[in-house]
């Protein structure tokens, strides 16, 4: 079911939100300042290609919560309030909750990026 998912996922907008966040990640890389926020989007990128099978482990210091408060006044909360409001729809028919599941996935991770990490399940 994992597999059947992520095709499904990947040919209804996986594939184009993965290429925005790594377009994302490669225009935040362009300066010094930039590369700890575009290391995040390579990781939303790797989450959107193919979420199905995938968690998230959070984890991290001192360092990882300042530069998560940061993400999270600049990007997280309309990151995290547009992907829960997908998901919601997602959520109104029983066929699109797994999708909804995913996408409230990303929510959670586009709160606190910084320390967290993508594992296989």
């Amino acid at each position: 079911m994992r597999t059947i998912g992520n095709i499904l996922w990947f040919i209804f907008g996986g594939f184009l939100s993965g290429l925005a966040w790594l377009l994302s990640g490669l225009l935040w890389c362009l300066t010094i300042i930039g590369i700890p926020y575009g290391r995040q989007c390579f990781k939303f990128a790797s989450l959107s290609f193919s979420p199905f099978g995938k968690d998230i482990q959070y984890g991290g210091g001192a360092v990882s919560t300042l530069a998560n408060i940061i993400w999270l006044l600049f990007f997280g909360i309309w990151m995290a309030l547009g992907n829960l409001a997908i998901g919601l729809v997602w959520c109104i028919t029983i066929v699109g909750i797994p999708f909804g599941r995913q996408f409230f996935k990303i929510a959670k991770l586009a709160l606190t990026p910084f320390g967290a990490k993508i594992v296989r399940t």
